[in-house]
């Protein structure tokens, strides 16, 4: 069992906020996906013929391509991985290109059979604040469409915290999921990253800089409504109502193979981690002209493999099984960590259940601390 991530580096607009890797110019769409097609099939020894459960088309906006382009990557990745056994066959995808032709094409000749729609707002203020595409009337039209083209498996984005998003607006937000009865969605905080727009922009006083007691709040609100709405918080950051969880990224979180195509993609074959490089001429250049993939490729230790698994069990509602811990690595490790855990417990800022350790609503606010405090080091 493993997964196939697709990366697709391109958008039609740059939102202030994103520090993933992409570019406004389409100029170089054609060239990406004949690399990308040759990618496919040289790195098909990677996964050592596991049966794909999950394909993820990301980015960058791939629903900037036409849904032949999409069948075309999809047949081309059957000729060379087995496929047969998909359930979840995802498109990240933004409002203002979800248009009637466009979902009934997908529907009838590809397997994309969920999206992932950048909402982040359904109010105008905040969607001009990021910089977005679309306009909150888009973002009701889009998901009404796609539900209306017979598309069940539906989840979007939503960032809080964002200057000017007050605490009854946020509620709001996430009153319209339950409106719209999508089953699943995705909550992040607004954060600012060195380097992006919003950097600069809240640098030099052209924007509001983003709250962190306000992001607190909200988080807080998350955590309180969202059960109320019937939305179980599986992850940190993601919800399900009615077990409706994210195949492909449950998958990441349960430390599944996957391997990720195209620039900037990241894959993990159990042992080791590898990423391509993010630079879309280079990535074609490298591909088209000299016949190989610029990767850089890490072997994880064993105290590295612990920690990631502490950082990423954490964040979720399985929490971090100090039983997989001694199976897998060692009980030396578990007596370090239960040793470790303990001021977090006593704060009731963790829980330890049939040795399970699991985060409390109050934990999930320093999530990234207290998995830092947790990880183990070589003696």
């Amino acid at each position: 069992m493993a997964g196939i991530y697709i990366h697709i580096p391109f958008c039609r607009k740059a939102c202030t906020y994103c520090n993933f890797h992409f570019s406004t110019s389409l100029g170089q769409k054609e060239n990406m996906l004949h690399a990308i097609a040759w990618e496919i099939e040289h790195q098909k020894g990677y996964l050592m013929d596991a049966s794909i459960e999950t394909i993820y088309f990301g980015g960058g906006t791939p629903s900037l391509l036409s849904s032949d382009e999409i069948a075309h990557i999809i047949e081309l990745t059957g000729r060379h991985y087995n496929i047969d056994n998909i359930k979840e066959c995802t498109l990240e995808a933004n409002p203002d290109d979800l248009n009637t032709k466009y979902l009934h094409s997908l529907k009838r000749s590809t397997p994309i059979n969920r999206f992932s729609i950048g909402v982040q707002s359904f109010f105008d203020a905040d969607l001009k604040y990021m910089n977005r595409a679309h306009n909150a009337q888009e973002a009701d039209y889009a998901i009404k469409a796609a539900q209306d083209a017979g598309f069940e498996k539906l989840t979007i984005d939503l960032i809080y915290g964002t200057p000017g998003l007050s605490n009854g607006a946020w509620l709001d937000n996430l009153a319209k999921v339950a409106t719209l009865k999508i089953p699943h969605f995705s909550a992040y905080a607004l954060t600012v990253e060195e380097g992006t727009a919003l950097h600069h922009n809240i640098h030099k006083k052209k924007q509001k800089p983003v709250d962190n007691d306000q992001s607190a709040q909200q988080f807080e609100l998350l955590m309180q409504y969202a059960p109320a709405m019937g939305f179980e918080q599986y992850e940190i950051s993601n919800f399900a109502a009615d077990g409706n969880y994210a195949i492909h990224n449950t998958n990441y979180w349960k430390g599944i193979p996957y391997l990720g195509l195209g620039p900037s993609a990241h894959s993990f074959d159990g042992q080791n981690r590898q990423h391509n490089i993010s630079s879309n001429s280079l990535y074609i250049k490298s591909i088209l002209q000299e016949k190989s993939l610029l990767t850089e490729v890490e072997h994880l230790k064993l105290t590295q493999m612990i920690n990631e698994y502490i950082m990423i069990s954490l964040r979720t509602m399985w929490g971090c099984d100090l039983n997989k811990i001694g199976a897998e690595w060692g009980n030396e490790w578990v007596k370090i960590i239960k040793q470790t855990s303990q001021v977090f417990i006593e704060d009731k800022r963790m829980i330890l259940e049939n040795n399970v350790l699991k985060l409390s609503n109050k934990g999930k606010l320093f999530a990234d601390h207290i998995a830092a405090t947790l990880f183990v080091n070589e003696s």
